[in-house]
């Protein structure tokens, strides 16, 4: 038996916008479960930051992210809307490029609507990224 998946959302970037590159400006949703992911940081089981830099952290907290969404029900195409938190844009900008290559290789080519947003800290010291989001199921 074969169960065929209907995509839950729709990414939506018009022509008049600069292009999206690692986002999409828009995103429809039309399934009918919705998932808060909460947010994620560099933890590991025992609650302990692991990674010392940026693009390690990153490739955590999107790990974590992303084993709350399976456990959900959810797939990362499900992803609607994902917020960073970084304590460093510039070094945030700076990693793009291997951020981009963690994010291709976790969940695909299908990009949530996103926004980087700068903190002060994070709730764990140690942590220099978080991300958070929510998605849309069938």
């Amino acid at each position: 038996m074969t169960v065929e998946r209907k995509e839950t959302v729709e990414r939506v970037n018009p022509a008049g916008l600069p292009p999206a590159t690692g986002f999409s400006h828009a995103v429809v949703a039309t399934g009918t479960r919705l998932v808060f992911l909460a947010g994620q940081t560099a933890l590991d089981a025992e609650g302990k930051v692991v990674g010392d830099s940026l693009p390690e952290q990153f490739e955590r907290a999107l790990g974590n992210l992303l084993t709350s969404l399976e456990a959900a029900g959810g797939t990362p195409g499900d992803l609607a809307r994902v917020t960073v938190y970084t304590t460093d844009v510039a070094e945030y900008r700076a990693c793009t490029a291997q951020l981009g290559r963690v994010w291709r290789r976790m969940v695909g080519r299908t990009y949530p609507a996103m926004a980087v947003v700068g903190v002060v800290r994070l709730w764990d010291e140690r942590a220099l990224v978080e991300l958070d989001g929510f998605a849309v199921l069938p």
